[in-house]
């Protein structure tokens, strides 16, 4: 499939870590960036850019750090060479690999162009989708950007180069990642532009039971349902969150936390995830005495 590729990047070091008692590995995931250029502010009111320097913050300061960051989508706000340059920019702080896929906000060709130091991203093909191997999880990146469209869709070919790649490793844990997610989420607004074929990739996923979690963005929330006899979900926006509506209003954003999600996988349990909240908040305080945590 020359328009997908194969798209197989090995990081150069495989990962795993004790946490408490097994092997184990650690996914964050920040989505919806939507970083705008210098002085502009999304719908005239958030300066995204801002949040991403504290959701990197964040990142930094959690205990243990993560593996690797999942990047899904809507990376910028408007597809342009200037909000990538100031999205890599914002990115650099972090000494863990990165792995980007665009949302419908975004626009591959500017954002390959960006991000030239970024080897696993397929360049000179139709789609963004790779898979990233050398950690006790395979990881595989869908593409599920329509030029010009809210909604997404992963076409034929997309789904034949997902399931040719499902088939090469049977037994390997796998996690995939996308923006749009794979489900109704009864934000009318909001699934009125999803993934317009969600029932092609449940059927995908159903044939290939090493699929652990699938992992979205696009909902601005944290939201799980099962897809193909796996879990998908969603996870918040390091900026505004989509507003919980689920009596069809018009569609409107919320100032509600920032968070990024946490993925830990283990032989043990597969694929537990996280919500992190990102800001200053009172605590920790101990159960024991109500006494302040030290560390």
């Amino acid at each position: 499939m020359p328009g997908a590729g194969s798209g197989v990047y090995r990081a150069g070091m495989a990962v795993g870590r004790n946490l408490g008692h097994t092997l184990a590995m650690l996914i964050a995931q920040i989505t919806d960036t939507h970083i705008k250029p210098d002085g502009v502010l999304a719908y005239g009111r958030v300066d995204t850019a801002p949040y991403l320097a504290r959701a990197v913050s964040h990142l930094l300061a959690l205990r243990p750090r993560p593996d690797l960051v999942l990047a899904t989508g809507d990376l910028v706000d408007g597809g342009r060479p200037d909000e990538y340059r100031r999205l890599h920019d914002l990115l650099a702080p972090l000494p863990m690999p990165i792995y980007l896929i665009p949302g419908n906000h975004d626009d591959r060709d500017a954002l390959a162009a960006a991000f030239t130091d970024h080897a696993y991203l397929p360049r000179g093909g139709r789609f963004m989708q790779y898979v990233i191997e050398g950690y006790p999880v395979r990881l595989i990146a869908l593409d599920t950007l329509v030029p010009g469209e809210v909604s997404g869709r992963l076409c034929a070919e997309r789904l034949g180069w997902l399931a040719a790649r499902l088939q090469e490793a049977p037994e390997r844990p796998t996690v995939l990642f996308m923006h749009h997610p794979p489900f109704a989420t009864g934000i009318a607004r909001m699934d009125a532009h999803g993934l317009a074929n969600a029932i092609e990739l449940a059927d995908v996923v159903r044939q290939h039971r090493q699929v652990q979690r699938i992992l979205c963005g696009h909902l601005h929330r944290p939201i799980q349902a099962l897809v193909g006899g796996t879990l998908a979900t969603t996870a918040p926006s390091t900026a505004h969150q989509v507003m919980l509506d689920l009596e069809n209003e018009p569609l409107a954003f919320t100032m509600e936390p920032p968070a990024c999600q946490l993925h830990v996988w283990s032989a043990d349990t597969g694929v537990v995830t996280h919500t992190s909240y990102i800001g200053d908040f009172d605590g920790p305080y101990l159960f024991a005495n109500g006494a302040r945590r030290a560390g």
